[in-house]
């Protein structure tokens, strides 16, 4: 009786350790389209998913995981719920800088 009781608690924690590890799948909230947002991400249906890509089209990518909580109907919890599952890539522009090797702008002709 006593191994039957190991075993199973055996099995239940290798089956909670198991769910634990699928459940750590990461999404990219700059990249993903909103059925990969909807599917990761808890708390998260499909028209939430639909808020993020029209809120990140229109304001540009997220700079920190924080901001999302600016998506309309999407609050603090859950951003809390869902911070390990959250990647901000992509979100800084690397703008080009004029350095020796640059082209410069052309120059106006003068008059003579």
């Amino acid at each position: 009786m006593k191994s039957f009781a190991l075993i199973a608690k055996s099995l239940v924690l290798s089956l909670m350790l198991a769910g634990s590890a699928f459940a750590s799948e990461k999404v990219n909230i700059n990249s993903a389209d909103a059925a990969t947002l909807d599917r990761v991400l808890l708390n998260i249906g499909a028209s939430k998913a639909e808020a993020i890509v029209a809120y990140r089209k229109a304001n540009g990518a997220f700079r920190s995981v924080e901001q999302l909580a600016l998506v309309k109907g999407i609050g603090l919890k859950t951003v809390e719920k869902n911070r390990e599952r959250i990647v901000v890539g992509g979100a800084a522009q690397v703008r080009p800088t004029n350095t020796a090797g640059a082209i410069a702008a052309p120059r106006a002709a003068s008059k003579r």
